[in-house]
């Protein structure tokens, strides 16, 4: 069994059955993709159109994959937009938009997740907290999307107790959005938490995490 087998097998033990392990593999070769995909991961995260894209032409579809980069509109087509079952980075209605339009191309519907800046960076992505009913409801009017719940980085904190107040902001927006009952969302699916913070993030309300260096071990 190679590392990141015992790796994925141990993290899937550890998580409850509640919450989804998604693969972040961003910048790994298609050797380790496919390491962890036979080792019982279900859902690989990229950040890069090409990475995805060698990843499909390897592995087909033997797992799915979601966007968790930042999706320029440049890269909004269908034939990329083909690549993916989800994208986790929606943060704006233009984007929604052009995703919108492109699936209404390849006569498909897709769940997005809206971003949430949680920790309001201003140099990051994300809609802020106070922001995010406004984008999910004109997001939930567009016809090929559909918004399936929340998606928080955080900011980068030296220590993991740290990120605790952000994902419980996160989550208590996710319960709200959920209550009111907008149609067409369904907000089922949290997704926050990374190598650095899954622990905190789990124990917070996430329902997906997206782990790299603790699956894949450090670049």
């Amino acid at each position: 069994m190679t590392l990141i087998a015992e790796r994925v097998r141990s993290l899937i033990s550890q998580l409850p059955n509640h919450v989804e392990l998604v693969a972040a593999a961003k910048g790994r070769t298609t050797v380790e993709v496919r390491e962890a995909v036979e080792a019982g991961i279900e859902t690989v995260g990229e950040n890069y159109i090409k990475d995805a894209r060698a990843a499909r032409e390897t592995l087909g579809s033997q797992f799915k994959c979601h966007f968790i980069g930042r999706l320029r509109a440049h890269d909004v087509r269908t034939s990329n937009l083909a690549l993916f079952d989800m994208v986790q980075s929606v943060d704006s209605m233009e984007l929604a938009v052009r995703i919108d339009e492109k699936l209404a191309t390849l006569g498909r519907t897709m769940p997005v997740l809206i971003e949430v800046n949680s920790g309001r960076e201003s140099q990051k992505l994300g809609v802020w907290p106070e922001d995010a009913e406004e984008l999910v409801r004109q997001v939930a009017t567009l016809s090929h999307v559909r918004i399936a719940g929340l998606m928080t980085m955080g900011p980068l904190m030296a220590a993991r107790e740290a990120y605790r107040p952000c994902f419980a902001e996160t989550y208590e927006l996710f319960i709200r959005l959920r209550e009111l009952g907008i149609p067409g969302v369904s907000m089922d699916i949290l997704s926050m938490g990374t190598s650095d913070s899954y622990e905190i993030a789990v124990e917070e309300g996430s329902t997906m995490v997206r782990l790299g260096t603790s699956l894949f071990g450090p670049r």
